[in-house]
């Protein structure tokens, strides 16, 4: 059990304020300063500055909750595990898989995954959001996941990883309107259909125009749309030309009513990884969570359902 001086560091750390974090705490300001006071004896240095109302952590503040916060969220975990041994009266329950993903792994990869954990593990439930990756990853920070399934790039320093696949990230285009180009520069005549600010669609793209000298602003004219569906319907419709991941656009492509114009040049390919608070107890079975998806994925694709 966390030492309840380490609760009222974590309070004051997310609420940015002695008092907030008081009255979240149920007690006096006094009490949070003096617990405050004493993790800066036991640790010997200021942990906090104070800016009018609101404090904001030091250098040594931020390294400390880094640390504490991945703590505080597995012990979450252990009385879930207890709690749930409680009930059960076994060690066979199984914890809740409380995780996120981002757009495109939630909805062209995880079904996949998910059907075959579920007929592996029938009484382990599911708790799966979906979000983008800056948010996935503050709600792992927060303790309200676990782990998330991303596409997007993250701290290694604060979150560990596993690569669960790496996935081809393609040009496409409605049959008919452009030839395959021969570069790059070829599309740059062409409308961009792209996903919104903050998407790691939006993000791996602009990345890698970026090592080719280019930007988005390069092309004729782009439009953003914040749905790969909508996405998919407006280049089948000769709307212009997109980037976006293999398996999203499977069914499409193999039914002919999109093109793979990925210029020669330009060959992409991005990984879809499970990642986790650098630190965690728990780290070996997210490890051993993500091989087994990453077999299953294997198996699917050999099979030809990918």
């Amino acid at each position: 059990m966390l030492d309840y001086r380490v609760k009222t560091f974590l309070a004051v750390y997310r609420l940015g304020s002695f008092t907030a974090a008081a009255r979240e705490l149920h007690i006096s300001q006094p009490a949070v300063s003096q617990h405050i006071r004493q993790l800066e004896v036991h640790y010997g240095c200021p942990l906090f500055t104070t800016q009018t109302r609101m404090v904001s952590p030091t250098p040594a503040g931020e390294l400390l909750f880094e640390r504490l916060s991945v703590m505080a969220n597995d012990e979450r975990r252990i009385e879930e595990e207890i709690g749930l041994l409680a009930e059960d009266g076994t060690t066979s329950a199984a914890h809740p898989l409380r995780f996120g993903c981002t757009r495109t792994v939630a909805d062209y990869l995880a079904p996949r995954l998910l059907a075959g954990h579920a007929a592996h593990h029938p009484d382990q439930r599911i708790l799966m959001t979906c979000g983008n990756t800056r948010e996935l990853l503050d709600s792992i920070r927060e303790g309200a996941l676990d782990f998330a399934l991303v596409e997007g790039s993250f701290d290694h320093a604060s979150f560990d990883y596993e690569t669960l696949s790496t996935e081809p990230f393609i040009a496409v285009a409605a049959p008919g309107t452009l030839a395959v180009p021969a570069t790059i520069h070829d599309l740059l005549h062409y409308p961009l259909i792209l996903r919104e600010i903050g998407s790691g669609t939006r993000e791996i793209l602009e990345a890698n125009l970026a090592a080719r000298g280019l930007a988005i602003n390069d092309f004729s004219h782009r439009m953003e749309l914040a749905s790969i569906n909508a996405i998919k319907a407006l280049v089948q419709s000769g709307g212009g030309v997109s980037f976006m991941y293999r398996i999203a656009v499977e069914h499409e492509l193999e039914r002919g009513s999109l093109l793979d114009v990925t210029p020669a040049d330009c060959p992409i390919s991005h990984d879809f990884s499970l990642v986790w608070e650098r630190g965690s107890q728990y780290a070996n079975d997210y490890r051993k969570l993500c091989r087994e998806w990453r077999e299953r994925a294997l198996s699917v694709h050999d099979s030809g359902l990918r």
